[in-house]
């Protein structure tokens, strides 16, 4: 089964362009470190995995009265915005939810991807 796992905010971690060069490099090291479990567990592969620009840099589509209208920025007013994100092909979820266990302290949603053929 795919799961799409969310990174939202900083969670408990300060914004990362506040953080020093090596404070940075602590926290690639702990996204390898997750690569590395995915690869290391079976049934276990990141389908896709990127990094987002800020809240600032989003484009939101709302369809109002039947007509699409464009609004720079996120749909509300956040104070955390979406960092990132992981498609997960796992067997379930508690192997993803002790995964992500590995990844910085962020806020995470996870979801399961829907199939509409099963």
């Amino acid at each position: 089964m795919k799961y799409l796992v969310l990174l939202i905010g900083d969670g408990e971690l300060p914004p990362w362009d506040s953080l020093t060069e090596e404070e940075q490099a602590a926290g690639m090291r702990q996204f390898e470190a997750f690569d590395a479990a995915c690869e290391a567990r079976d049934g276990v592969s990141i389908e896709s995995a990127e990094a987002l620009g800020g809240p600032s840099t989003a484009t939101t589509l709302r369809t109002r009265g039947g007509k699409l209208a464009i609004t720079e920025g996120p749909y509300a007013e956040v104070i955390e915005g979406l960092g990132g994100f992981y498609l997960i092909e796992a067997p379930d979820l508690d192997t993803v939810i002790e995964l992500v266990g590995v990844l910085p302290a962020y806020d995470m949603q996870i979801q399961p991807v829907a199939n509409p053929y099963e």
